[in-house]
């Protein structure tokens, strides 16, 4: 299974330490440059930066077509959300994590299979490599600065079990 990753499902699951998430669920991801230099590319470290370095399930890829990456950049993506993006086309990846709303539009605009952290995290309960979501959800907020609506806490929390109404 190819599985492309944006900047962010990296830097939030590394700041919570569930970065292993990723390999335990797709084995290796894949980034193009843009999201590794995002990551390692700072004077001051950010969450994910030693572990792209160090992981050999993080595989750095090139884009290949720059003239893609223009055209998405005219969407007012960042560099790595339009190297995401050109890469899992590029490669016909099966799924694309990214949770930026400009960049989850454009990509399923251009009809990639995409899911983001939250996402994930629903599969890893699903599989049972989290004992709950609800812990790293808010681990997430406190810690990696993730914004989610409160209505979609509930219903993430309502869709694993973690509520046992809407109205929790």
């Amino acid at each position: 299974m190819i599985v492309i990753s944006d900047t962010s499902p990296i830097t939030s699951l590394a700041a919570v330490s569930e970065l292993d998430l990723l390999r335990q669920l797709y084995s290796k991801i894949l980034i193009p440059e843009a999201v590794y230099r995002e990551l390692t590319g700072t004077s001051t470290p950010v969450p994910g930066s030693v572990e792209v370095r160090r992981f050999d399930w993080i595989e750095v890829r090139q884009v290949t077509n720059p003239s893609l990456i223009t055209v998405l950049l005219e969407q007012q993506l960042d560099e790595g959300e339009c190297e995401a993006i050109a890469l899992a086309i590029e490669l016909n990846a099966e799924l694309l994590l990214i949770d930026e709303r400009r960049g989850r539009a454009e990509a399923d605009r251009l009809g990639l299979r995409i899911t983001g952290l939250l996402g994930v995290l629903v599969e890893a309960k699903q599989k049972g490599l989290i004992v709950a979501v609800k812990p790293v959800m808010d681990g997430l907020i406190a810690t990696a600065g993730f914004r989610v609506a409160d209505a979609l806490y509930t219903r993430i929390l309502h869709m694993v079990g973690e509520v046992n109404n809407l109205n929790a």
